[in-house]
């Protein structure tokens, strides 16, 4: 059960680029996926009462925490819904990524988590799980001096910098939590995804632990 619910996600993958079966170098980056994907699945792999997929039981943070979330498919629905709140369209590279792939993407308890379209705020029932609301981070929380052309989807834990896509290239930028001035960019979503996991991974230990708490876990150092 483990392998399938993991290979029907990097099935899903797939389609936004990140791994095709056509040739032989997308299929190793399919492969790499999984490999880090499966990382964690020796702690344990379950599902949410709402269909997450969890993968890392890590009960040194809490009793029901895991460390990486996959959140189930956003509906049309829901994505007309939370347009309608945002009051624009979500670009198409990210709403593909919610429709097809995952609503939200929680990487090592939050250490990087991808917001999505969050369709309750009912926390009476732990064994519903649900991702950052996309609104929060693309209305309320940008940076001051962030254009019309940002699109805010992720943020880090550690210190609330932020990732935007910026529509003018459809590249991913890293921020400061107050200043949307570039720190760091990937050519893609996935180009970022996949970096950034192996990145965090890297940070902690095969029990989940982070490996040394003095080194910021965010793409790049920032001054305060």
């Amino acid at each position: 059960m483990k392998r399938k619910d993991l290979e029907n996600l990097l099935t899903r993958f797939s389609r936004l680029g990140i791994g095709h079966s056509k040739n032989t170098k997308n299929q190793m980056e399919r492969e790499e996926l999984e490999r880090l994907l499966m990382r964690f699945s020796h702690l344990g792999v379950g599902h949410s009462k709402n269909g997450a997929l969890l993968i890392g039981k890590a009960p040194h943070i809490a009793e029901y925490a895991w460390l990486n979330v996959m959140y189930p498919c956003a509906s049309k629905t829901e994505m007309r819904n939370l347009e309608e709140k945002l009051g624009a369209a979500i670009p198409k590279i990210y709403k593909d990524f919610l429709m097809n792939v995952s609503n939200g993407f929680d990487i090592m308890n939050c250490t990087l988590a991808l917001h999505g379209c969050r369709t309750s705020y009912d926390r009476s029932d732990l064994d519903l799980w649900y991702p950052f609301n996309l609104e929060d981070i693309q209305k309320y929380e940008r940076p001051k001096n962030a254009t019309p052309e940002m699109f805010f989807l992720g943020t880090y834990e550690y210190d609330g910098s932020k990732l935007y896509l910026n529509t003018s290239d459809n590249k991913i930028y890293y921020c400061d939590r107050y200043d949307a001035t570039p720190l760091k960019s990937w050519d893609s979503l996935s180009a970022m995804l996949t970096s950034e996991i192996e990145r965090i991974f890297s940070l902690f230990d095969a029990d989940g632990h982070c490996i040394d708490e003095n080194i910021p876990t965010t793409p790049v150092g920032i001054i305060p």
